[in-house]
């Protein structure tokens, strides 16, 4: 830093450009379209008959709603101060690019005026009228007594404006105009040829995701796919598709695993004035818990170990369209607060970068999850829930619309035949009373798996599922190898009576034995659910019910002392 004083200066003084070499050099080089004008304003300020330099580049005036000029606007732009720096050490408060011309209409003031005809103009001395326009800057260094402004132009296109304040008479530089203007001209270039890269780094990582898009959109449409059904509760839940799609609520949809939320999801898409945009799938469960920011928001390239290169994330591919967030009951609590800003303002910013970016998606949210009971526990924010939840659609179980399997298992036999070449097999009344039969707690997806696997194993026209043992029969042939329960109302023996609390503190530490038996496993054939004779959803469901914690279930020293002393 250092103070001003009135400077003696030669008459033949003349700026040097040596000095700036480095500078245009530097500019042509890979530098930023935001690092540019503090680059040249902090160059332009170290010289010895500068005082502060400012740079504001035209922007749209959409974001100016706190501005004091606003009324003033005539155009849907204006000048944005972007830069702006002095080394007078009392005055560091204009190294800021707040305050009063932070904003500046386009026409307004002799600044705004330059922005309008693209003709620079230097001012020698301030008058009267001028000095109230620079009241700020002659109130607290007087030294100030010109000022240069230039257009920073491309051809006949105003990018912005920079303004060069002297603490010396601009009449005594020779070719100050013209030296300032050329300086203006190669910024504009720069700052032009830096836009059109970042440009074409977005549209090149956009062209990405896109890609990944279109080769999911492939497999879905090579996949049996369609809400199909006739059923009370599927006709119920299309009217709500309905109802719901042509708006922009968000929408949550429950129901078991495999009872096909996605499929809700792609038709409330379809059906929606979003239907000509990409729909992004995102299944929440999938993502590690270190990359879920970067994969909803995207990273600048060096942001973190393994960032090579900028990357948009998911909501960058939806803008314009449809998120659908798989499972979003198992998106962590740090990250849930960034996903409800973007809902509340559709604003985020990426990993590494400050830059705040705008984006325009509609979220269509699922889960197997009662999101109410995670609430309670403390894992789930209420807030984001209420934002999810504004339309909810529940996706009933298979086993609760039975009329459909029918219907569901042509439509399965005669797509899984067609991929593999295979003739389409008959299906038998026994067939039909087979899978009537069976409780499907896969839902729908089982049922899909079901139908391949016996179109795969199929043999001379015989048609087997090979379906498992119902968790039903399972318990019935348990009952039935068991010596006979005893009567109750026998008096000839002792009955021993048990209260609602213990029966349930046996049900807890039998729950409890069953998972450190197959250590913490809940799905699979050597899983816990199988174990008990019940469905995955329905241990899961009662873990949450009975709050049995996995210090439970991993050190037997902390079960819980609510339990049965038997």
């Amino acid at each position: 830093m250092v103070d001003y004083a009135p400077m003696e200066i030669s008459q033949n003084y003349e700026p040097e450009f040596d000095s700036l070499q480095d500078l245009m050099l530097h500019m042509g080089r890979k530098c930023s379209a935001e690092e540019i004008p503090h680059l040249v304003a902090k160059t332009f300020a170290a010289r010895p008959h500068v005082g502060l330099v400012r740079i504001w580049t035209v922007q749209p005036g959409k974001d100016c709603n706190a501005c004091h000029r606003k009324h003033l606007c005539r155009e849907t732009s204006c000048l944005h101060m972007v830069a702006s720096v002095t080394k007078h050490k009392e005055n560091t408060a204009w190294n800021c690019t707040t305050g009063a011309d932070s904003r500046i209409p386009i026409g307004f003031s002799e600044i705004g005026s330059v922005a309008l005809t693209g003709v620079g103009i230097r001012i020698h001395n301030f008058d009267e009228n001028q000095k109230k326009l620079f009241q700020d800057i002659q109130d607290t260094t007087p030294e100030i007594v010109g000022v240069g402004i230039q257009p920073l132009a491309l051809k006949n296109d105003i990018l912005g404006i920079i303004a060069v304040y002297a603490l010396i008479d601009l009449k005594r530089v020779r070719r100050g105009d013209r030296w300032l203007g050329n300086v203006a001209g190669f910024v504009a270039f720069a700052l032009s040829n830096a836009r059109a890269f970042e440009e074409i780094e977005s549209l090149r990582a956009q062209l990405e995701l896109e890609n990944e898009y279109l080769r999911n959109e492939i497999h879905h449409i090579q996949s049996p796919g369609g809400i199909i059904g006739k059923s009370p509760p599927v006709i119920s839940m299309l009217d709500q598709i309905a109802q719901v799609a042509p708006t922009e609520a968000s929408v949550l949809i429950l129901g078991e695993s495999g009872t096909g939320k996605e499929l809700v999801a792609r038709e409330i898409h379809k059906r929606s004035l979003r239907g000509k945009k990409p729909m992004i799938s995102v299944n929440c469960a999938s993502i590690p818990g270190e990359l879920y920011e970067s994969e909803f928001f995207g990273h600048k390239k060096g942001a973190f170990t393994g960032a090579i290169s900028d990357r948009g994330g998911r909501f960058q591919a939806a803008d314009g369209g449809t998120l659908f967030l798989d499972e979003v009951g198992e998106i962590p609590l740090l990250i849930q607060g960034k996903l409800l800003r973007v809902l509340q303002e559709g604003m985020y910013e990426r990993i590494g970068e400050e830059k705040t970016r705008k984006v325009d998606v509609r979220i269509i949210a699922a889960t197997n999850r009662n999101i109410e009971q995670e609430i309670a526990a403390g894992n789930f924010r209420q807030d984001l829930y209420y934002r999810l939840n504004v339309f909810p659609i529940e996706v009933v179980p298979l086993r609760k619309r039975k009329k459909d399997i029918p219907i569901l298992a042509r439509h399965f036999l005669k797509s899984v035949s067609k991929k593999m070449n295979h003739a389409v097999p008959q299906l038998t009344d026994s067939n039909i009373r087979e899978l009537m039969d069976y409780e499907w707690p896969g839902n729908v997806r089982e049922l899909q798996n079901i139908i391949e696997r016996a179109v795969i194993t199929s043999r001379s026209g015989r048609f087997f599922f090979h379906l498992p043992v119902a968790s039903t029969q399972v318990e019935s042939s348990k009952e039935l190898s068991k010596e006979p329960a005893e009567n109750p109302w026998d008096t000839t023996k002792e009955t021993v009576i048990f209260t609602e609390q213990q029966i349930r503190a046996k049900t807890r530490k039998n729950m409890i034995a069953a998972l450190k038996k197959c250590k913490g496993t809940i799905y699979g054939d050597h899983g816990a659910a199988m174990l008990l004779g019940i469905s995955p959803t329905t241990l899961s469901s009662r873990i949450s019910r009975l709050k049995i914690t996995k210090q439970e279930i991993f050190n037997e020293k902390k079960i819980s002392a609510d339990i049965d002393p038997e």
